[in-house]
């Protein structure tokens, strides 16, 4: 057959044919710096061309154009999207001169620039890399996977630097320290290769050569050699060095599977390498190496050796690169004579497709051979951007002298594969493309295209079973100018010698490209080169046409390609053809490039580039499906040749459209099996223009528009046709069937098949797959119309096979179908011996609904056999129902084998092992029942509710049932795609968000509301519009608390001053006065900044780019009636100094602690912030020391910190210090330690410069200190504070005022470094830490002061006399609540009795009464689990002489007593009280204890009586207002974030209390009190954990400052500690549908304890949780909210990470079910609506009450459309309700979803009462249901749980059950038996009846007559033989009575 009509027989027609230039190109000619560039362009340009100094302006300016085109490069890959789904568009990176382009678009849309970048230097090489930052970077190991970040970059090489920008948007710059040639993107890193100079190539002192190739795993690390580790050579063992051999280019690089590909100039060879991660031993290898050879002179013995090793050591690769070297010695060859050749030079070629590779680059070790420098061509080639490069400039090369210390390697290169030496190579055979290939088999290629010969070398290479390394088999070479792989298709696109486009597979040639519009070049012209032999030459097409369709066409392709395309309907539309440039003659394509998916751009001759689309191998799901599984069963070779054949067929120019692909490949797969499909009748008539149906697509209108007679014949012969005839309308209709007239030649002769043919051997295998496709399909219901279609195909191949199983199997399943074709081949029996009968062929048809049907009843089952990869539906099916219905939960692990068996064409086996580990069950979810495991291990092999819609609907069925299990009672820890799997969406929700990386503002949507209303507008300022409004509306809904929470805490605005003027006052005095009462209510304003900050605690995110708006602290007033402004520096009255610089700090603490946790906030915000006025530093610092508490003080530079500590703002440095000391809670960090010590002069060495450091600060370090350390019992840290704690005044004044607060930070400081440790002080047993606590508590001789320090005290104060007794007065305060922290929750005795109250007369007058209020508390904190919440447990504090002789509480007049001092007695009695209730408050902070709160609230009162009782002059008012404060304070603890009123209208009272002994430390804690009842807007609570403890006895220290600068007894700043101790435990339910808060009722599990037993209680969320260490379990309770249960018992942080994201917990209200706040009592749910009308009857519901239950659109529309009753229904009224009942059992059974099941069925059984029924697929369905519900495993889960399940309480089924029978029963009486009875026995059956029996045999299980027969029924005479004879078929007795008559030769039916 001679080339030319093979070559005709064999054109495939490109599609998408467009104009390409690259799209950077237009954007540098507008981008704003293209000026500037083009004018700094003119001077080089103007230097290098112009030749004659003439030249002139306009020769340089042409001169530039020219230039750019040369130095213009780009790369395409394909895009990749962040999702990671699939998307189909180029992405281009563009290079011209400084800039680089990097755009994205595609044919469908615009092409869009996404980034554009300018650089300073001409940018010699762009590309991209992805960079892997291991999470650990301690260990170099090779981390794969999980740790790993990925950071997509892009890499922009200049002549000394490369920029690298991520997508995140990071800029790294590295330096380079040599120039570098050429860099690689690879699988790790970066791989640079040093370009290597000329004059550095013979080394004139013989030394270790410099390394040639380095690698950059990170723009942050630094750039390290590669090493190479080469095969055991002539020293036996492998050696590893440095990569130093400049005679070694890298030509290609890639990353799956990593390898490099290097070409050595002087051998010209090309090797290939595998590069990965260096081993830690190849490192030391390394070097050790380099510093054995100081001088490798005895190395290189002789030329000769080097010679050997070097050959030896060389391999092969696998790999190429798209892109030639630029410095590579190939492109002197080219000189720049020819104009088309220079259109193409290196620097085009090369950026030209920068292969997507990223691998790791590799290089060669090198020997150091000296004598070997003898070739000649080294000279620099030109450098890409023309800068001439003068030899000498390498001073920088010479980087690595042997002397330096060596750099670890991170990247080695193994030698794979060396190609043989060839003798006829030139000196540059160099590869100048390189890719890898797959062909259509999924075999591997690495091909390289050697241009000076023309010729492209393709190496198979494959994984070795370990996937441990390449193994590289044959090479094969194909005459080649250019190729490009098309990596859509598993294809290569070749350009051969004579210029034509050649498609290849591998190395199997496809057929030849037609480009429309692009002229053939026409075959005399060129001189053809011969074809290198390809397996395909020896089997030629089939001499006869394909089809007569395609006939004509291709002759009119041969003769002229073009006129044919003109009126083609391809490109009809387009109007490229009348511009296109390519009509020129002579145009011709002379290189591919940048080939991306399945497009790649020609290169004409004319300069122009086109870009075509390769097509696609086939784009109708059911023709993939058959190739993929006819390819999976053939041998490779016969299925690429088969692939070959369709894929010429299928593309051939004015190829077929989507509908006839079908048609077209039946036909081509027929012909391929030897049949002759044009005398077949049903394939002649097969049409390949339109779609099924001629009435919808006309033919394309003929020449003659008449018609003639053939048309008709062919209408009649059509599918169309045929359908048509079976369609329900033609019944209707009662239409007479035509005939048509049967063609003279159809049953004449019959047809014998070509045995030659390529397929014919295998015709069994494909049969046998397509049957198996055929099974696989009817599991997606979508597919209907492509099973039809597939068992034509297969009836005949039965027929012919003589196969009656299937036949008859078919015909069961298609009635109407199968009986319209009778044409039978004719197979030899001789032939039949060649065929090749696989082992798996089944003689019984395997059938996936009988396998499950055989299930559900309980049979035996045969394992289903099953194509990997192909019938992926069919064995999850299986697997499925093998684990639920049979209960084998080994069915899911990895080995399926014994309900599975697979198939494979043999060469297969590894591929598919790894197939079954993917759906590996994850054990670490839990898993209890089977449904829970089913649907577990659907999610995990990707199963989705799409793929459960379009199950059919009886195979289904076990799964829906599995969900519905599993949707009553979920795990909350399942992962997302289960709970959406299961319905639902509120646990995937709540999955989906706890997966939300950290970073993110975690509050998300629902409980964020940053706009404030309009509403408030007078309220902005006040610092309290973030709060979130929804939620607090929920938690309070019955009142405005949260306003007037907002009232009391405002302090923006002025006060009201309400004074009356006196008549005899003067109006100067009545100013005075109205001034001074503002002085008081000030007292009030400067405490109210503190219990804002509680309010509105991390309830803001701030955004980034505005500064925190802090509220002013308003101190003026305003005077009724005229509202004139009071201002207190008016100069009339004395105001303190400085009064309000403490409130403004704490004004500063209250905005900054706004900001949540979850804020992303970076140093420069908390620097932007820093006001500009100087009055504003307070409240900065406040802000400081809030960043601190909330975390994000530890992102600002220490350089910042620096700077505002020596600013020495006293304010600052403390906010400073607390701030970040609370922020490395617990730490023990050394640089803050550092930090703090400069401030405390005893942690300063003793001969240290004395700082001046103010006393607050030094406070607050101490303080800082503690926390710093706080719980870890540092030994050095203790015992310098407790020697502080005693720290004696010295002379000078030091240390002598203010000594109270610092020996009580120093206590509190200690208390939390040795926090709750008790007596196991580890080593410090010596310091006698409580015996010397004791004594700075009772007093006694000063210790002798041992330490460093004890020079500094030598000398006593001056001033102060204290003598050496200890003055208790200071040092009591800290030493107690010291030992209470130490030794708190210890139950400690001996200790707690040390701080019993004195019980004698004379003992009491020696304490201060208020030290009886702390030593109480230490003493209960101590004993922990003694507190009780009654009176009596209060009462008993109090020592029995203060009980029998103070005054109770409420008495009026006064006991007389001479020798007891009442006085004391009543203030210790008050103390006492008040700090056992304080104690009670810590126990139960944040609990909501109601009898603490009754306990507490009682005494509350009694002291607000007693304030105002005659007897309150006794204890002191003082005294009374203080222990009140406490006892608010312990209230608030106690309620803390629940807004409890009664607290609230305290608090209110004591707001209004304004004059008198009410100073600001009073104000101060009721409005603490007011806070912490509201922390965090209801959101948070207290927590009662050690630390928190620690933090709040710091915060509620019961010493309140008498005026607002009072710093004497304890710093101010410590207020706000409480911080540490809040903990977000507020649980708000979140509707998932409407995405608002909402009620719901939750159910609590305490777990037991030694006071109570586990108890449950009910809540109504929102609401605050105990805490979670007391719970057990919390779970969302029916009816109106899905249940969802959260396990405790497994570890809070599930629960934990909720509630810090803002405590939404999504919940999903129930089919038929309002919400609380729609429906307080629940009487309007639908359920509640029938027990109401005492009529179950479902036709009490009504269509339109629908929207009462169910949110969901589709049941809306539902009972919209198929419920509501129209005018005159008719019998349709029946119909309608029956929808109506089905919906309201849907609903109130939870299960909407099996709404379309319900409906199919009926459908169903009225289309059979109509004996309408041409398939018998639903029939299947509906017996799959029935004998699931009456399967055994349904009926032990039912009666587990009676009254669950999908059909249960309805009489749905058994009444479709019944009408089936009786419409079967029925056509049995009226003629059925007969054919039954004609089918059983064998004969043909009349046409009208072949659709009922076959829905018959269906439904009764009834055998094929086959086995009939070979059961040997024929004799019985009895019904007793026949049950036992009918037992081994399995047929069921029901059956068996029906056809009992028939066999007993009775014709009377027995219809029971």
């Amino acid at each position: 057959m001679s080339d030319h009509s093979d070559e005709a027989a064999t054109m495939i027609a490109a599609g998408d044919l467009q104009e390409f230039a690259p799209r950077g190109r237009e954007h540098c000619r507008r981008h704003p710096s293209a000026l500037t560039l083009q004018l700094r362009r003119l001077q080089p340009a103007s230097e290098l061309c112009s030749s004659d100094g003439a030249a002139g302006l306009v020769g340089s300016l042409r001169e530039v154009t020219i230039h750019e085109r040369q130095r213009e490069s780009w790369q395409l890959r394909k895009g990749a999207s962040d999702v990671g789904e699939e998307v189909d568009y180029d992405e281009e990176l563009y290079v011209a001169s400084n800039m680089v382009i990097w755009s994205k678009g595609s044919k469908t849309q615009a092409s869009t620039v996404y980034k554009a970048f300018t650089v300073d230097s001409p940018v010699l090489q762009a590309l991209w890399c992805d960079f892997t930052i291991p999470q650990e970077k301690s260990d170099k190991a090779d981390v794969s996977g999980s740790g790993e970040i990925i950071e997509k970059c892009i890499c922009i090489l200049q002549n000394s630097c490369i920029n690298v920008h991520s997508i995140e948007g990071k800029d790294y710059i590295a330096a380079l320290p040599f120039q570098v040639a050429n860099v690689w993107p690879t699988k790790y890193g970066l791989l640079f290769e040093r370009s290597s100079s000329s004059h550095e190539v013979p080394p004139s002192p013989p030394r270790e050569p410099l390394p040639t190739m380095f690698s950059m795993l990170h723009p942050l690390d630094e750039i390290t050699p590669l090493v190479c580790k080469s095969g055991a050579g002539v020293f036996g063992s492998a050696r590893v060095q440095y990569v130093a051999d400049y005679t070694m280019r890298i030509v290609f690089l890639n990353t799956e599977p990593s390898i490099v590909m290097t070409y050595d100039t002087v051998q010209s060879l090309h090797t290939v390498w595998a590069l990965r991660r260096v081993k830690p031993e190849e490192q030391n290898m390394v070097l050790k190496f380099s510093e054995q050879l100081g001088t490798p002179q005895h190395m290189a013995t002789s030329s000769s050796l080097t010679a050997h090793l070097r050959s030896f050591s060389k391999g092969d690769s696998p790999v190429g690169s798209p892109f030639q070297n630029y410095s590579s010695i190939h492109s002197q060859s080219r000189s720049v004579s020819s104009p088309s050749m220079q259109s193409r030079s290196p620097s085009i070629s090369n950026m030209a497709a920068l292969s997507r590779s990223h691998s790791p680059a590799l290089g060669v070790h090198s020997f150091s051979g000296v004598q070997r420098f003898n070739f000649s061509g080294s000279a620099q080639s030109p450098r890409r951007h023309s800068i001439t490069h003068s030899p000498n400039s390498t001073s920088s090369d010479s980087f690595l002298v042997p002397e330096t210390e060596p750099i670890v390697p991170e990247l080695c290169i193994d030698h794979l594969w060396t190609e043989t030496v060839t003798n006829m190579r030139e000196k540059n055979s160099q590869a100048s493309k390189v890719f890898i290939t797959t062909d259509l088999c999924g075999q591997k290629f690495l091909c390289f295209l050697v241009e000076s010969q023309l010729q492209l070398w393709c190496v198979k290479f494959q994984e070795s079973n370990d996937k441990s390394q390449l193994i590289f088999g044959s090479v094969t070479n194909i005459q080649a100018k250019d190729a490009a792989p098309v990596e859509g298709i598993d294809t290569l696109l070749v350009l051969d010698g004579s210029g034509n486009l050649v498609l290849y597979s591998g190395v199997v040639r496809v057929g030849k490209v037609f480009i429309p519009g692009l002229p053939a070049p026409s075959l005399t012209m060129s001189n053809q080169m011969p074809r290198p032999s390809t397996p395909l030459d020896s089997v030629s097409t089939p001499s006869k046409p394909l089809n007569k369709h395609l006939a004509p066409l291709e002759e009119g392709v041969l003769l002229s390609p073009v006129p044919e395309l003109r009126d083609s309907s391809k490109l009809h539309d387009s109007t490229y053809i009348e511009d296109c440039t390519f009509q020129q003659l002579g145009t011709f394509i002379h290189a591919l490039r940048d080939p991306v998916h399945n497009r790649v751009t020609l290169e004409l001759s004319n300069n122009t580039m086109v870009r075509i689309a390769i097509p696609e191998i086939a784009t109708s799901e059911l023709v993939k499906r058959c190739l993929q599984g006819v390819k999976a069963i053939l041998p490779k070779e016969i299925a690429v040749q088969m692939l070959v054949k369709w894929y010429n067929a299928y593309n051939a120019p004015g190829g077929p459209s989507y509908h006839s692909e079908w048609n077209l490949f039946v036909t081509c797969l027929m012909n391929m099996m030897g049949y002759n499909t044009e005398r077949l009748s049903w394939t002649r008539n097969l049409d390949f223009e339109g779609s099924l149906s001629p009435v919808i697509a006309p033919k394309k209108a003929r020449p003659s528009e008449t018609g003639s007679d053939e048309d008709w014949e062919y209408l009649l012969s059509s599918d169309y046709h045929k359908n048509f005839e079976s369609h329900p309308v033609a019944k209707a209709l009662r239409l007479d069937p035509l005939e048509a007239l049967a063609s003279k030649d159809d049953f004449s002769q019959s047809l014998s098949l070509d045995s030659s043919t390529l397929l014919f051997t295998h015709i069994p295998a494909i049969f046998f797959v397509l049957h198996l496709i055929y099974e696989e399909l009817k599991l997606n219901s979508l597919m209907g119309e492509g099973i039809r279609s597939l068992v034509v195909l297969l009836v005949q191949l039965a027929r012919d096979l003589k196969l009656d199983a299937y036949i008859d199997y078919y015909y069961r399943d298609y009635p109407a179908l199968v009986k319209a074709s009778r044409q039978t081949c004719v197979i030899d029996q001789v032939q039949t011996g060649f065929m090749h009968q696989p082992a798996f062929f089944s003689p019984e048809p395997p059938s996936i609904f009988q396998w499950l049907s055989s299930c559900l009843k309980g049979e035996g089952v045969q394992p289903y056999p099953y194509l990997p990869g192909i019938c992926e539906r069919s064995k999850l099916v299986v697997v499925s129902v093998a684990l639920y219905i049979l209960g084998d939960e080994s069915a899911v692990s990895n080995e399926a084998s014994h309900y599975l068996y697979k198939i494979t064409s043999g060469q297969r086996k590894q591929q598919m092992e790894q197939d079954d580990n993917r759906c590996s069950f994850r054990h670490s979810t839990s898993v209890s029942s089977l449904a829970e495991k089913l649907v577990i291990w659907m999610s995990d092999v990707g199963f989705t509710l799409r793929d459960l819609e379009s199950l059919p609907f009886g195979v289904a069925l076990p799964i829906r049932d599995a969900i519905y299990y599993c949707r009553e009672q979920p795990a909350s820890d399942w992962p997302e795609a289960v709970c959406l799997l299961i319905g639902r969406q509120d646990l995937s929700k709540q999955a989906c968000e706890g997966n939300l990386q950290k970073g993110k503002s975690s509050v998300g949507p629902v409980l964020s509301s940053d706009i404030p209303s309009g509403t408030e507008s007078e309220e902005d300022e006040d610092g309290m519009n973030d709060m979130n409004e929804e939620v607090m509306s929920l938690i309070w809904s019955e009142d405005l608390r949260v306003q007037e929470v907002r009232r009391l805490l405002q302090s923006a605005r002025p006060v009201r001053v309400n004074v009356v003027q006196m008549p005899e006052a003067s109006d100067h005095e009545y100013i005075e006065e109205k001034e001074n009462r503002l002085l008081q209510l000030c007292q009030r304003t400067m405490a109210l900044p503190v219990g804002r900050g509680m309010f509105t605690l991390f309830s803001y995110h701030p955004i980034p780019t505005e500064q925190l708006p802090i509220p002013k602290l308003n101190l003026t007033g305003r005077a009724p009636p005229r509202n004139t402004t009071v201002d207190l520096n008016s100069g009339n009255i004395d105001v303190p100094p400085n009064m309000a610089c403490w409130a403004s700090f704490h004004n500063g603490v209250a905005a900054g602690l706004k900001i949540a946790p979850a804020s992303q906030i970076d140093s420069a915000w908390i620097v932007y912030n820093k006001p500009k006025i100087a009055e504003l530093a307070n409240e900065y610092a406040g802000f400081l020391m809030a960043l601190g508490l909330n975390g994000h003080l530890t992102k600002l530079a220490t350089l910042n910190i620096h700077d505002y500590l020596t600013k020495g703002h006293e304010m600052t440095s403390i906010g400073l210090l607390l701030g970040v000391s609370a922020a490395k809670l617990g730490t023990m960090d050394v640089a803050i330690t550092r930090l703090l010590s400069i401030h405390i002069p005893a942690l300063l060495p003793p001969t240290s410069t004395e700082l001046d450091v103010p006393h607050n600060v030094q406070v607050a370090a101490v303080i800082g200190i503690g926390l710093v350390y706080q719980g870890t019992a540092h030994r050095h840290t203790a015992e310098v504070l407790l020697a502080e704690i005693g720290r004696p005044p010295g002379p000078e004044m030091e240390y002598c005022t203010d000594r109270e607060s610092y020996s009580l930070a120093s206590g509190l400081a200690l208390g939390m470094v040795c926090l709750g440790h008790g007596s196991n002080l580890i080593g410090m047993s010596d310091l006698n830490v409580p015996e010397q606590l004791y004594q700075y508590m009772v007093g006694g001789h000063r210790r002798f002061q041992a330490g460093m320090h004890r020079e500094k005290h030598k000398s006593p104060s001056y001033q102060i006399k204290e003598g050496d007794t200890i003055n208790v007065d200071v040092t009591c305060p800290g030493a107690t609540l010291a030992l209470a922290m130490i030794y708190l929750k210890t139950n400690n005795r001996s200790i707690a009795d040390w701080l019993q109250a004195p019980d004698t007369m004379y003992l009491l007058d020696f304490v201060k009464p208020e030290f009886l209020l702390l030593r109480t508390l230490a003493r209960c904190l101590i004993l922990w689990d003694d507190i009780l919440p009654n009176s009596k447990w209060v009462n008993s504090n109090v020592p029995q002489i203060i009980r029998e002789n103070s005054i109770s509480l409420q008495a009026t007049e006064l006991p007389s007593s001479e020798d007891l001092s009442l006085e004391t007695l009543a203030q210790a009695h008050v103390y006492i009280i008040a700090g056992a209730c304080l104690s009670l408050g810590f126990r139960f902070a944040g609990s909501e204890n109601l009898a603490a709160f009754k306990c507490l609230y009682k005494y509350a009162t009694d002291f607000l009586k007693c304030l105002s009782a005659p007897t309150a002059s006794i204890t002191g008012h003082y005294n009374l207002e203080t222990c009140l404060s406490v006892l608010l304070l312990a209230l608030a603890m106690v309620m803390a974030g629940s807004g409890n009123l009664k607290v609230l209208q305290l608090c209110r009272f004591m707001h209004k209390k304004t004059g008198g002994e009410m100073n600001y430390g009073f104000h101060l804690a009721h409005h603490m009190a007011l806070g912490l009842l509201f922390l965090g807007g209801g959101r948070y609570s207290l927590s009662t954990s050690n630390s928190s403890i620690a933090a709040l006895l710091c915060a509620l220290y019961p010493h309140f400052p008498v005026h607002s600068t009072d710093n004497r007894y304890h710093l101010q700043a410590l207020r706000h500690l409480y911080v540490l101790a809040a903990e977000p435990r507020l649980l708000t339910p979140v509707d998932v549908d409407s995405n608002t808060p909402c009620y719901a009722l939750i159910e609590v599990t305490y777990k037991g304890t030694q006071w109570y037993a586990e108890a449950t209680e009910e809540l109504m969320a929102p609401t605050l949780l105990p805490e979670l260490h007391l719970l057990k379990q919390i779970r969302v309770k029916g009816p109106r909210y899905w249940e969802l249960l959260i396990d405790l018992s497994k570890g809070t942080n599930h629960l934990k990470s909720i509630l810090s994201k803002g405590g939404v917990l999504y919940v999903k209200l129930r089919a038929g079910q309002l919400s609380y706040k729609e429906d307080p009592m629940g009487w309007r749910s639908l359920l509640a609506q029938t027990v109401t009308h005492r009529n179950s009857e479902a036709r009490a519901f009504k269509p339109e009450a629908i929207s009462a239950f169910t949110s969901d659109p589709a049941l809306f529309s539902f009972a919209d459309y198929f419920c509501k009753p129209t005018v005159n229904m008719g019998q349709k009224q029946e119909i309608l309700d029956l929808f109506s009942s089905i919906l309201y059992e849907c609903v109130t059974q939870e299960n909407p979803e099996m709404l379309p099941t319900y409906i199919a069925i009926d459908q169903a059984v009225r289309r059979l009462e109509r004996k309408e029924m041409s398939e018998t697929f639903e029939l299947w369905q509906i017996k799959l249901v029935l004998e699931f519900f009456s399967s055994r495993s349904h009926q032990e889960r039912m009666s587990r749980n009676p009254n669950r399940g999908l059909f249960m309480n309805s009489e749905f089924l058994p009444v479709m059950k019944c009408t089936i029978d009786n419409t079967l029963d029925q056509w049995l009486q009226a003629g059925g038996d007969v054919s039954l009875h004609s089918y059983l026995s064998g004969q043909p059956t009349e046409d009208s009846q072949l659709s009922m029996l076959a829905c018959f045999l269906i439904y009764h299980s009834v055998p094929t007559p086959g086995q009939l027969a070979a059961g040997g029924l024929e004799g019985s005479t009895n019904f007793s033989e026949l049950l036992l004879k009918f037992k081994q078929l399995n047929v069921p007795v029901r059956a068996l009575l029906r056809l009992a008559p028939l066999l007993l030769r009775n014709p009377q039916a027995m219809v029971l």
